[in-house]
């Protein structure tokens, strides 16, 4: 799914460059896909260590490389996405919201593509429901639940790349994207959350229904408020 995602990333970006929705090089593209693809994956695998898994990763720090047992967390795989954005604009002297602006554009077909690996593997479900889209995941048990992944799937995935791609594709207005993106994720994040059964080694955090990934939600969501005020045009 990850190949699937930056292949696909890949495409969609190239003709973008070539439409001159931005002014950079295809080779400068394809060093930025290569730093993004382990800011995600590096920084996916450590948010997933500190964020969910912390207690085992003091205690055992070699787990971190037991990718094996599986566990990324997307908010790990997007701060290492914008270090790695950070890196090339250094690098290149550009503006980073302008290269953020592009990024973000193809970022809901990663999350599209992990959704749909998430549904196949059978994890992240979520709570039972007697609704027609109940889905029974065998590994678990018997007993109809909502399928969070799909539902994910479809609103980080589907809805957010025909938000940012079709709705702001030729805005101009600086981080207008951007911010968009990060208010826009956050939200439907958290919403799903309720749906979702949370990591059983955590529980929820606080009040018995925040999880982990709604409070990782809130910085993104205040972001991306802020961005957007003080949007120009």
């Amino acid at each position: 799914m990850y190949l699937l995602a930056f292949l696909f990333a890949w495409y969609l970006g190239v003709y973008y460059i070539k439409k001159k929705f931005i002014d950079i090089s295809k080779d400068n593209f394809s060093d930025l896909l290569f730093y993004g693809f382990l800011g995600v994956l590096i920084g996916g695998r450590l948010g997933y260590s500190v964020f969910y898994n912390l207690q085992n990763t003091i205690e055992y720090p070699i787990s971190i490389f037991y990718i094996w047992n599986g566990g990324m967390s997307f908010h790990g795989g997007f701060i290492g996405v914008l270090l790695s954005i950070l890196y090339f604009c250094k690098k290149n002297k550009i503006s980073f919201f302008l290269i953020s602006d592009f990024i973000v554009k193809l970022v809901p077909i990663g999350l599209f593509f992990g959704r749909i690996g998430n549904f196949i593997n059978g994890e992240l479900w979520g709570k039972p429901t007697d609704l027609f889209i109940g889905v029974i995941f065998p590994s678990i048990d018997n007993i109809p639940r909502h399928p969070t992944q799909l539902y994910e799937a479809f609103l980080e995935g589907i809805v957010l790349f025909l938000v940012l791609n079709i709705l702001l594709l030729k805005n101009k207005r600086p981080y207008l994207v951007t911010a968009n993106f990060l208010i826009l994720y956050s939200s439907f994040r958290f919403i799903i959350e309720f749906y979702r059964v949370p990591d059983l080694h955590i529980g929820y955090i606080l009040f018995d229904w925040v999880t982990m990934g709604q409070l990782l939600c809130l910085p993104m969501f205040l972001l991306g408020i802020y961005l957007l005020k003080n949007s120009r045009g």
